[in-house]
Formats: C-alpha cells, sequence, structure tokens
C-alpha cells in the first residue's frame, strides 16, 4: 500500500468535489489537520472512515486503497470476458440440447421399431426376439440418458469415473 498514492487519491477526489481540507475535515468529524495528513499520505484513515469516504465520493474502496480509479482499459477488458464467459455459456447450452434432441431422436426411432416389429405380428424367430428386446433396451437407454445429461448427473457420474481411475 502507497500512503503517499493514497493520499494525492483523497486530494484528487477532495478537490473533484471543490471542497476546502475544513470542509471535508467536517463532513468526516476530524480534525482539517488530520485530511493534510490523509493527503500528504503521512496517515491513512481508519477502515470506517474509508468506508464512508467510497460512499460519499462514489468510488471503489479498493479503488482508494489502490490510489486510482480503475482505468476504462480494466473496464473494456472486464466487458470483453464477461461477454466471452457468456458466448461460451451458450455455445455450451447448444451442444447439450443437441445432445438431449439425440437421444430423444434414437428413443423414439426405438420406439417406433419397437411398436412396428409388435404390429406386424412376425413370428417369434431368434432375428425378431433380438430385435424388440434391443429396441425396448435403446428406449430405456436413452430416456434414462436424457435424463441424467438435463440433470447434470451425467457429468457427476464422469468426475467420479474420472476419479477412481485416477484421471483427476
Amino acid at each position: 500500500m502507497d500512503q503517499i498514492k493514497i493520499g494525492s487519491f483523497i486530494k484528487e477526489l477532495r478537490k473533484e468535489q471543490n471542497l476546502t481540507q475544513e470542509e471535508l475535515a467536517e463532513k468526516f468529524n476530524v480534525a482539517r489537520r488530520t485530511v493534510s495528513r490523509w493527503e500528504t499520505g503521512s496517515n491513512i484513515p481508519d477502515l470506517d472512515i474509508l468506508i464512508e469516504m467510497a460512499d460519499f465520493y462514489d468510488v471503489n474502496l479498493r479503488e482508494i486503497l489502490d490510489g486510482e480509479r480503475k482505468s476504462e482499459k480494466m473496464n473494456e477488458e472486464l466487458k470483453e470476458t464477461v461477454l466471452k464467459v457468456a458466448e461460451y455459456s451458450n455455445e455450451e447450452k447448444k451442444r447439450d440440447t443437441r445432445r438431449v434432441l439425440g437421444y430423444f431422436v434414437l428413443g423414439i426411432v426405438a420406439l417406433i421399431t419397437n411398436q412396428a416389429l409388435d404390429s406386424l405380428e412376425l413370428e417369434d424367430t431368434h432375428g425378431v426376439k433380438f430385435w424388440k428386446e434391443n429396441t425396448a433396451g435403446i428406449i430405456m437407454a436413452a430416456m434414462i440418458a436424457g435424463i441424467l445429461h438435463v440433470t447434470g448427473s451425467l457429468n457427476k457420474i464422469r468426475a467420479f469415473t474420472k476419479r477412481l481411475q485416477g484421471g483427476e
């Protein structure tokens, strides 16, 4: 913490408000000499006064402690970062939606195939039984996978499996 930088910033904030040291001292119930010590960096305001000062000048407490305002560049970088995170999140949601849609389509195709095999009243040969049982299994698997994916449980299961395999 650079006390002189903090003091200069306090002085700059006071001057922006067109206040004298005496007026600022009255505002925070301290002596004018105390304000002078703050501004020269020989002393720093107590925490409760720093908090009041941040509110009074409408600045962040961190800005006072850093002795400078947040730069416009920093605000732009923050804005860009937030936009990138939002974009990434939207792409991830699209991928999730496509996966769930895939589970749904797979389940529907298996259901239609299973119903067709039942309605055709085919002879129960080994091949017909195989397809009826497998399509019923695919229907269940697609439903379970969809539910696990939508609830987020699938990611938890993957992470748990990875830990068991020693991958993390």
